[in-house]
C-alpha cells in the first residue's frame, strides 16, 4: 500500500503552531507533499525542518516570503527533482517531484491569480508551461514502467460540484472558464485522472478549503482546488481517498484541509 496525502500549510511556521506537529506525528501516510511553506530552511525549528523518521526535500521560492513546496517520504527517495524545466518558475518554490520504487510522486503549488491583475497573467504563464510537462512526465514515467501522482494545490475547482458557490464565482480566478478547460485538458490531453473524484462521482466537493472570513467552514461553502492527479493505471488501484476536515473550526492549523489517497501498489 502507499498512501499518499496533500496539503497546503498556508505557511509552515504558523501551522506548526497550531497543529500540524501533532498531525504529522500521527499521519498513516507514506508520502506528504506540503505547498506554501512559505519559509526558508534556517526558519524552520529543527524538528519541523527534519522530523523524525522522514526524509525531507525543500524547494523554497527565491522571493522569500513566498509559494514554497516540499516533500516528506518515509523512505529516501531515488532521486530528486526540483521543478520542471522554465526559465521563470522553476526558482519560485511551485513543484517538486521524488521517484520512489515504481511511481514518482509530485508537489505542485500552482498560482491562485487574480482577475484583471499580473497574477492572472503569471498563472495563465505557468499553465501554458506546465501542460506540455505533464504529457512529457507521463510518457518518460511509461516508458521506464512507472506511475505518476501529481498532489497540491491547483488552484482551480474544475466542476461546479467543487465550490460551493459556483453561480457568484464564475468571474472570479479559479473558476474561470479558460482554468477549467485547461484542467480539463489535463485529464483529457495529457491523460491524467482526477484521483478523489474518480471514487466520488456523484458528490458535493468534498471540498479542500475554506476561507477564514465569516462561516464559510461552518456552513462548508468551500472549494475543491487540491487534487491527486495520476496517471491511469495507478489511478485504477486507488482504494480510497478522503478529505482529512477539521472537527471544528478552531482545530483548523490550515486553511487548506490534508487530502489523502491509499493506493494498492
Amino acid at each position: 500500500m502507499l498512501t499518499v496525502t496533500t496539503v497546503n500549510v498556508n505557511g509552515l511556521r504558523a501551522a506548526s503552531k497550531k497543529g500540524f506537529v501533532p498531525w504529522l506525528a500521527e499521519t498513516a501516510a507514506d508520502v506528504i507533499c506540503l505547498q506554501e511553506v512559505r519559509a526558508e530552511l534556517d526558519q524552520l525549528p529543527a524538528g519541523v525542518r527534519a522530523p523524525e523518521g522522514w526524509f525531507a526535500t525543500y524547494a523554497p521560492a527565491a522571493a522569500k516570503g513566498r509559494a514554497g513546496v516540499a516533500l516528506l517520504t518515509r523512505r529516501e527517495p531515488d532521486e530528486v527533482r526540483v521543478g520542471f524545466g522554465s526559465a521563470e518558475f522553476d526558482t519560485s518554490g511551485r513543484y517538486v517531484e521524488a521517484d520512489l520504487p515504481g511511481v514518482t510522486v509530485a508537489s505542485l503549488y500552482l498560482p491562485s491569480g487574480e482577475v484583471g491583475t499580473d497574477r492572472q497573467d503569471e498563472k495563465e504563464r505557468f499553465m501554458a508551461e506546465f501542460l506540455p510537462y505533464l504529457v512529457e512526465l507521463k510518457g518518460r514515467a511509461a516508458a521506464a514502467g512507472r506511475e505518476v501522482v501529481v498532489c497540491g494545490d491547483w488552484n482551480i475547482a474544475h466542476q461546479e460540484a467543487d465550490l460551493k458557490n459556483w453561480k457568484g464565482n464564475q468571474k472570479k480566478a479559479g473558476f474561470l472558464p479558460e482554468e477549467r478547460a485547461w484542467l480539463t485538458r489535463v485529464l483529457d490531453e495529457a491523460g491524467y485522472r482526477d484521483v478523489v473524484r474518480a471514487l466520488h462521482p456523484d458528490v458535493a466537493g468534498p471540498y479542500s478549503w475554506w476561507s477564514y472570513r465569516g462561516k464559510a467552514f461552518d456552513n462548508d461553502a468551500g472549494w475543491r482546488i487540491d487534487y491527486q492527479m495520476a496517471t491511469p493505471g495507478l489511478a485504477s488501484r486507488a482504494l480510497k481517498a478522503y478529505v482529512e476536515r477539521a472537527a471544528a473550526y478552531d482545530q483548523r492549523w490550515s486553511d487548506h484541509a490534508p487530502v489523502t489517497a491509499v493506493y494498492d501498489l
